[in-house]
């Protein structure tokens, strides 16, 4: 079962002080002490609740367009690295603290242990009184490999799966009260599997500008999304879902 889910932003090294910046403003959180072999990791704090964002500072070629992973937390490591294996995913490394799989379509994930972690992570407020929460993991998938993505997901996690709001999306929604949902979004045209991150946000428009006065680019506008680059160059949205339950309003 997993009791809990992290997603990482993933970022070249050279970049990791400015995404850090971005992040916690962005968040409503502070940053830890960075930790690994070479400080390449650090978690985003949440006051009175347990964290779910994490950074990681990564060679530039290994962080695709957006640069994500989701960690999964859960109760037996080694069994759910078993299941996953079963399912199609394959062991990358495998570490005492943390294993690092591979989904049949290409996309890196970790399972950890979960430490009881329970309490999701408040919303943030932007200067003008918009809210937004990062609360959903867009796993970018190849036309060919989506059908079995999708398989794989819904039968690891076990969450219940839904139709999304256009053709080529389909949600994982958990159960209360982990953080992150995943959005299973089937490309228009072969490429690599990559993740991003996407916020719920009370007003887009309101939530885009506080984003760009902290130094982030509008790329694209859609009817329900807004696609961005953070300052230190990653993909991401504002979605005009509800930072409390995540749907699309009505």
């Amino acid at each position: 079962m997993i009791r809990w889910t992290y997603a990482f932003v993933d970022r070249p090294a050279e970049q990791f002080a400015a995404a850090a910046a971005f992040w916690t403003a962005v968040t409503g959180t502070r940053l830890s002490e960075p930790r690994g072999e070479h400080g390449e990791f650090a978690t985003l704090l949440a006051d009175g609740a347990d964290a779910c964002l994490k950074l990681q500072a990564v060679g530039g070629d290994d962080t695709g367009d957006g640069g994500g992973h989701p960690d999964l937390a859960v109760d037996d490591v080694l069994a759910t690295a078993g299941a996953a294996v079963r399912l199609g995913a394959t062991v990358v490394d495998q570490q005492p603290d943390v294993t690092v799989l591979r989904s049949p379509g290409g996309q890196l994930f970790c399972l950890v242990d979960w430490h009881g972690e329970t309490v999701r992570p408040p919303v943030a407020t932007a200067p003008g009184g918009a809210s937004s929460r990062l609360d959903q993991l867009a796993l970018d998938i190849p036309p060919a490999a989506y059908p079995a993505e999708v398989a794989f997901w819904a039968e690891l996690t076990g969450w219940e799966l839904l139709t999304g709001s256009r053709p080529e999306f389909q949600v994982l929604r958990p159960p209360a009260p982990l953080p992150l949902r995943f959005l299973l979004h089937r490309l228009d045209q072969p490429r690599p599997a990559a993740a991003h991150h996407d916020l719920a946000c009370t007003d887009v428009e309101a939530v885009r500008a506080w984003h760009e006065s902290l130094g982030a680019v509008a790329v694209a506008r859609h009817p329900h999304w807004t696609a961005m680059r953070d300052p230190a160059g990653g993909s991401y949205c504002l979605t005009g879902r509800d930072p409390a339950t995540g749907s699309l309003p009505g």
